[in-house]
């Protein structure tokens, strides 16, 4: 063995190391600003709006009193889980696009 060298992990696996562990921070903190951004998507022409965060949560529905017709509760219904859903894709689709800016695009299971 030549004198000076170092047992251990080549320079490159080192490097690689490093790298690997910056990308994880960066996607930790972009994990946490995600989180905290807030999505608002309407249904109906507007007769019911919904806002989501980033964790999925749903924070807040809006119902214009004018949708609200007794006799057709199944209308209102329907337009509350389109609204919904439509917000929770926007929101996947939101923390997918920021995360894939730290990933370079790589798509790595169990991530995000």
């Amino acid at each position: 063995m030549a004198k000076g060298k170092k047992m251990g992990m080549p320079g490159n696996m080192n490097n690689m190391l490093k790298q690997v562990q910056k990308m994880q921070k960066q996607m930790q903190q972009t994990q946490a600003e995600v989180e905290e951004k807030e999505l608002e998507v309407t249904a109906g022409g507007g007769a019911i709006t919904v806002k989501v965060n980033g964790k999925r949560e749903l924070l807040d529905i809006q119902i214009k009193p004018e949708v609200v017709d007794p006799d057709d509760v199944e209308m209102l219904q329907d337009l509350i889980v389109a609204a919904v859903n439509e917000a929770l894709r926007e929101a996947d689709e939101m923390v997918g696009k920021e995360m894939s800016k730290v990933t370079g695009g790589m798509n790595i299971p169990g991530l995000f």
